[in-house]
């Protein structure tokens, strides 16, 4: 089922997560346990992310420096594909532009419709240290709305070569949104106009970045219906577990931490995961009072503090 399937057939507020693919040579049973963990509340669907290359450089016996190009958490589609017909719980592919090309999106989409999967993530991706050289008689997807418009094609059965009697693909898409305003953006105003051209060109709802203030998610929500975005828009959350987070996450995610919330924390830093947890739980209570279909979950592959929120609401 579609993701925009599952938000208008549900009476009551839904929980939804993400999940990262284990690194390069370990086993997909951790996360497998992940989802065994979840699996009992009923999630509506589990998004998966993906990863681009990156280059590392080792150094060898000898003293020479080897530079090495790989992707270090492969497998987004099969894992999908285990979760969707294992646990029959729907999934949402993560799809990039940043190290993809048009012609290897198109390859993925159309191994998604064979395993049954119909929900996919537009991202444009982080821009990292590796650029994948794009072979002349390849094309790529500068930003997530052409991206978004390569899917809505795929929708109408329109390939990127032309070919008769083509199949369409109807896939519900996502994007990004982001409360704090995308890092890159110069203001938040130009950040929605940017997201509001990725609806138009076909997107079926957005999920947001995480946040840990409240009021800054209803102040985007007010302010993308004042754009004319219709489409919903579905808060992203995360638990803060540790006082390494408040630098790490601030710093990879460029979101804000609420000073009671660090305050607390420094203050009691052995209860920090309790402490996490219970700001989650108020945050969710507050949204779903607030009429929120859906919070999302950022769970990463650690879905205890989660499981202990859901439990309140079921």
């Amino acid at each position: 089922m579609k993701v925009i399937e599952h938000l208008e057939k549900s009476r009551n507020p839904l929980f939804s997560y993400e999940i990262v693919p284990p690194p390069r040579g370990r086993s997909v049973k951790d996360l497998i346990d992940v989802v065994e963990m979840l699996s009992p509340y009923e999630p509506p669907w589990i998004d998966v992310t993906a990863h681009s290359s990156v280059a590392f450089y080792n150094e060898l016996a000898d003293g020479s420096i080897q530079r090495k190009i790989m992707k270090k958490r492969p497998g987004t589609i099969g894992i999908c594909g285990i979760i969707q017909n294992r646990f029959r719980i729907d999934t949402v592919v993560h799809l990039l532009c940043q190290g993809f090309t048009r012609e290897e999106t198109e390859d993925a989409l159309i191994e998604l419709g064979y395993l049954g999967i119909e929900n996919v993530l537009a991202l444009c991706g982080d821009y990292l240290n590796f650029q994948k050289p794009i072979a002349k008689d390849r094309t790529s997807n500068k930003y997530a709305k052409d991206l978004v418009t390569q899917v809505t094609d795929l929708r109408r059965g329109q390939y990127l070569e032309e070919m008769s009697a083509t199949a369409a693909l109807d896939f519900c898409v996502g994007v990004a949104g982001y409360p704090e305003k995308h890092f890159e953006a110069p203001n938040l105003k130009t950040d929605i106009e940017y997201m509001k051209q990725k609806v138009e060109a076909g997107a079926d709802y957005i999920v947001t970045q995480m946040f840990f203030d409240n009021s800054k998610y209803l102040s985007f929500l007010k302010q993308c219906r004042d754009a004319g975005i219709t489409v919903p828009i579905i808060p992203g959350l995360k638990v803060l577990r540790s006082v390494q987070q408040l630098k790490s996450i601030p710093k990879n995610f460029y979101v804000d931490i609420p000073e009671p919330l660090s305050d607390e924390i420094l203050k009691n830093p052995t209860h920090a995961a309790e402490i996490g947890k219970r700001w989650a739980l108020d945050q969710v209570e507050e949204l779903f009072a607030n009429k929120v279909p859906c919070a999302h979950f950022y769970v990463m592959n650690d879905a205890s503090l989660v499981v202990d929120i859901v439990k309140k609401f079921k």
